[in-house]
Parts: C-alpha cells; sequence; structure tokens
C-alpha cells in the first residue's frame, strides 16, 4: 500500500527530529546560543537570551546573598539547583547526556571555568583563509575527515565550568530532553549567572 503524503510528511519531520537531538556542541548551535521553538530541525526562531520557550522553571536570585556556594545537578528532574549556604537561590532548566553519552553522577569540583570556550571535538571545518565559510559541518575531531584547506573551528560552549573530564556546565540548546554528549546545557542567562557566582573549586554533585 503507498505511504500517503500526510504520513511522509510525518517521516520527515520525525527523522529532522532525530536530527536536532544533537550533542554538545553541535556546530548549528554555535557562536551564537539559540534556542528552538519546537524540534522540526530548522533553525527558525531566535529567542532573547533571557528567555528559551517551554521554560516556566529557571530563575535567578542570588545577587548579593552570602554564604559557600555548591551546585545540585538532578538528572532525572532536568534541572540544577544553586545554592549558597543553605538558602537556594537559581534553578536552572538543563539538558544533560543522551542515551550512550550519560552525564556522570558523583560528586564534583568546579575545576576550570571559561567564559569563551569551544570545544575540541566537535564543531566545523572552515576555510582556511575565511573562517566564516563553513565547508563541512557538525563533525567530530578524528571521525570525519577533514577536506584540503580548511580547518577546525570547535562549536561555542558559553560560560564553561567543568566539572570532571570533559564534562561540564555552559549555555546551549536545550530541547526539554536529555540531548548532549554529556555536559549540562542550560539557558545563557543562567550558564551566565552560575558562570559569575561560582568559584574554582565549589562542589557539585550529579545525582540520578
Amino acid at each position: 500500500m503507498p505511504l500517503t503524503k500526510p504520513f511522509c510528511t510525518l517521516s520527515l519531520i520525525a527523522a529532522a527530529c532525530a536530527l536536532a537531538a544533537c550533542g554538545d556542541d553541535d556546530a548549528r548551535y554555535g557562536a551564537r546560543t539559540e534556542y528552538m521553538a519546537n524540534l522540526s530541525g530548522t533553525q527558525g526562531v531566535a529567542y532573547n537570551q533571557r528567555s528559551q520557550p517551554n521554560d516556566s522553571v529557571s530563575y535567578w536570585d542570588g545577587d548579593g546573598v552570602p554564604g559557600p556556594v555548591h551546585i545540585e545537578v538532578r538528572l532525572g528532574e532536568q534541572r540544577a539547583y544553586f545554592f549558597k549556604g543553605d538558602q537556594l537561590v537559581g534553578v536552572a532548566q538543563v539538558s544533560t547526556g543522551r542515551e550512550g553519552f550519560n552525564t556522570p553522577t558523583g560528586n564534583y569540583k568546579v575545576i576550570q571555568k571559561d567564559k569563551d570556550h569551544r570545544s575540541t571535538l566537535y564543531g566545523d571545518y572552515v576555510d582556511a583563509n575565511n573562517p566564516t565559510v563553513v565547508v563541512k559541518a557538525n563533525v567530530e575531531v578524528g571521525k570525519d575527515p577533514k577536506p584540503p584547506g580548511t580547518v577546525f573551528l570547535g562549536s561555542s560552549m558559553p560560560y564553561f565550568l567543568r566539572v570532571v573530564n570533559g564534562v561540564g556546565m555552559h549555555a546551549g540548546y536545550l530541547p526539554g530532553v536529555p540531548a548532549s554528549h554529556g555536559c549540562i546545557r542550560m539557558p545563557e542567562f543562567m550558564a551566565e549567572n552560575y558562570f559569575y557566582n561560582t568559584p574554582m573549586g565549589a562542589p557539585v554533585s550529579i545525582s540520578n
């Protein structure tokens, strides 16, 4: 029985959704963090950095609050809680590692801060003489061959707080489900607040 047009259209949308659930540093969401209105696979609408669709969770109320900092990431809730002393001063909606790239659980500390961090694994191959020209997008170093005359440009991971190995917290695309290569993505305004309010060595717990 031949497929009807509506079925074909739904199949194409489903395929696009699968592509949209990309990991950290997907070059499509690179130098300028943008948030998607849906999972249609099109980049579509760019949202103000202080908002994103379907986020009634994220808030920051920690300015001027004293006390030692600690962060709790709860994978089952897809939330990151920011404490100063015993006081909860911020909550961020997050997107953590998808199946096969699970965000590791445990008790860690912030071991690196890099406001303008770029991935060393995921990004684009760009023209060596003009880095604004993308020759091959969405590549993984070591797996995707580099075209002649290109250089690798890692995707942007703004306000990066490294907690263990290659895993950190940073601004990024939030599709509403775990979708990263292991990192903890959050809205840009929350990543900025977490970055500037978190000292080196601050404890970060990640639990299910």
